[in-house]
């Protein structure tokens, strides 16, 4: 067997120049394309938004949170390699020779999908995510009415944070296409990859594919200011050059969205400010209690049937008195604020999971699971204020 290290870009360019049917050592006849595509359809049938290919076991589906395997017996390394391979072109084939992981996006015949392809215990592995042609709207997404009030503010800094897979992508394409719809604005979105795509409604939209269009977020940031935007949406920001970029975006003029990997207003507030020097923080803080108009941290919660999931949300509103905690530092006053500042939109994590519970969308069991603060959630669905 050849070195398909080494001669990668050799092996895509067969692939794709041929389909071979080959006998792959887990024991069943494989034709390359068929065989991806017949997982992806499956993947797309079932509903699932994530399909992970592991060397050793089945190809795996996740569905509402779950992993299911899917059809078919454990995959081999060169089963693996003659799924993924052929999706590659010559230069992405050697991205991932060089840098060990990739991320793309590709269409399959029955809906797009973003992937990352990488190296683990020397053998190629690949998780792949479903991306749903239309894009979902505020109410599919059962995300509450003060997101879309956030849509029609002109300036300022919005972030949705949250873990991998909690929505965070899906609420940015949702409050992006509310706003392509009834705003005539002109849209320009920085994404890595872009999953999401836009058309033209009542505005222009364009998007800028981190790799592809630009060489990253904070050149592509700076750029966009010189592009007459009115809305920027900035896909996450990972370093401190995007972080000062995105606030001087939203202190000029413009609507700025932007997501972190936090689980709450008071973690983002010092992430972001642990990103800066000591020396600037100070400045920083200035800048983000006068830019922000708020932070959603966001979960999916499974359903009772476990049928779906519903979104959780912290909600944070940069009202005055928020602005004024994030002016002199008291972030650890920030979620007491929230907890009272329902009349303003705000809610805590645990709010929103007692009210899931009393909707009877999720169990007590699985609210307590994903809560922040269980005496507190206790005492929400007993009805006795929290001490």
């Amino acid at each position: 067997m050849p070195d398909y290290e080494n001669d990668l870009s050799q092996l895509v360019y067969e692939l794709n120049n041929s389909v071979p049917t080959t006998k792959s050592q887990s024991g069943f006849a494989l034709d390359t394309r068929s065989s991806i595509d017949g997982y992806l359809a499956q993947a797309d049938e079932q509903n699932a938004s994530d399909i992970l290919f592991v060397a050793g076991a089945p190809a795996t589906l996740r569905i509402n949170g779950v992993l299911t395997p899917a059809s078919g017996k454990p995959l081999a390394p060169e089963d693996i390699r003659y799924l993924l391979l052929p999706l590659l072109t010559d230069a992405q084939a050697k991205e991932l020779e060089t840098a060990r992981a990739l991320d793309l996006c590709f269409v399959s015949n029955t809906a797009r999908f973003r992937a990352n392809i990488h190296y683990q215990r020397g053998t190629l592995a690949a998780s792949l995510r479903l991306l749903p042609a239309q894009i979902p709207t505020l109410d599919s997404l059962n995300l509450p009415p003060i997101l879309a009030q956030l849509t029609e503010r002109r300036q300022g800094l919005i972030l949705l944070t949250g873990p991998t897979g909690c929505g965070k992508t899906s609420t940015m394409a949702a409050l992006i296409d509310h706003i392509n719809t009834r705003r005539s604005d002109h849209i320009i979105t920085i994404e890595d990859p872009i999953e999401y795509q836009h058309s033209n409604r009542n505005s222009i939209v364009e998007q800028i594919e981190v790799g592809h269009d630009t060489p990253g977020f904070a050149q592509a940031v700076r750029a966009v200011l010189r592009q007459n935007p009115d809305v920027i949406l900035i896909g996450e920001m990972r370093d401190t050059e995007t972080m000062a970029a995105a606030l001087t975006a939203a202190e000029t003029g413009h609507l700025v969205f932007s997501s972190l990997h936090t689980n709450d207003a008071a973690q983002t507030m010092i992430r972001l400010l642990d990103s800066f020097p000591a020396s600037n923080q100070n400045q920083i803080r200035q800048q983000l209690s006068l830019a922000l108009l708020a932070v959603i941290a966001q979960q999916l919660v499974p359903s009772i049937d476990q049928a779906t999931r519903y979104p959780a949300l912290e909600i944070m509103i940069a009202t005055t008195a928020v602005r004024n905690l994030i002016r002199t530092g008291q972030d650890h006053q920030i979620r007491s604020q929230i907890s009272t500042g329902y009349t303003d939109g705000m809610s805590t994590m645990d709010q929103s999971l007692a009210t899931l519970v009393r909707s009877r969308r999720i169990s007590q069991e699985t609210a307590f699971a994903h809560c922040y603060h269980p005496d507190e959630l206790r005492a929400l669905l007993n009805h006795v204020p929290a001490r």
